[in-house]
C-alpha cells in the first residue's frame, strides 16, 4: 500500500479536503469533536496522510501566543491530530507528527499541545514533555488558572531555551477548551 504524505496550509486545502479532515476528526473522536475543536485547527500547517484507502491520518500546528517570564513566546500549538481506526499503530501517527515538529522546529520558540490519555505515549516516545507548571489562559477578565490542563500539557522548547516550571506558562484566550 502506497502511503502520500503533504504538508499544506490551511488555506491551500480544498474544500473537499477540509471536509474529508473533519469527517476522519469526527469519527476519531467519536462524535466528541465540536465546531470550536474545528475552528481550533485551521489556520495553520496540515500534514495529511493518504493511502489507497483516502485520508488515514492528520495532524495542525497553528500558532499561539504563551507568556512565559515576562515574554510573549510565538508556539506552534499541536491540534486535531488522529489516524483511521483501521490504520492505527502503524506509524501513520508519529508521520503526522514528524511532519508537524519540523514545522514547529523551524517556526516557533515553542511547541504545545493538549493530550489524550491515548495519544499521551506518542508524544512522550517522541521526546514532549510534561509540563510540571501550573497553566493559565489570559482571558478577557484576566488570569484564568486551568489546573485542570496541568499535567496533560506537553512542550517542545525550540528556540525558547529552558523554561522555568516555577513561572507557568499562560496561553491566549479562545473560544470552546482554551487548550
Amino acid at each position: 500500500m502506497t502511503i502520500r504524505l503533504r504538508t499544506a496550509h490551511t488555506a491551500d486545502l480544498a474544500p473537499a479536503e477540509l471536509r474529508a479532515v473533519r469527517t476522519l476528526l469526527d469519527d476519531a473522536f467519536e462524535g466528541d469533536f465540536s465546531d470550536e475543536d474545528w475552528d481550533h485547527g485551521l489556520g495553520g500547517m496540515h500534514a495529511l496522510v493518504h493511502d489507497g484507502s483516502g485520508l488515514a491520518a492528520h495532524g495542525s500546528v497553528v500558532m499561539r501566543r504563551v507568556l512565559h517570564r515576562g515574554r510573549s513566546l510565538r508556539t506552534g500549538y499541536v491540534e486535531a491530530v488522529a489516524v483511521r481506526a483501521d490504520v492505527r499503530r502503524t506509524g501513520l501517527g508519529g508521520q503526522i507528527m514528524a511532519a508537524l515538529e519540523e514545522v514547529v522546529d523551524r517556526a516557533y520558540a515553542l511547541g504545545a499541545l493538549s493530550a489524550s490519555d491515548e495519544g499521551a505515549a506518542l508524544y512522550t516516545a517522541r521526546g514532549w514533555q510534561v509540563w510540571r507548571g501550573r497553566i493559565s489562559a489570559l482571558g478577557p477578565d484576566g488570569i484564568v488558572p486551568l489546573p485542570d490542563e496541568e499535567g496533560t500539557t506537553f512542550i517542545r522548547p525550540a528556540s525558547a531555551g529552558p523554561l522555568d516550571p516555577s513561572r507557568g506558562l499562560t496561553f491566549d484566550w479562545r473560544d470552546g477548551d482554551v487548550l
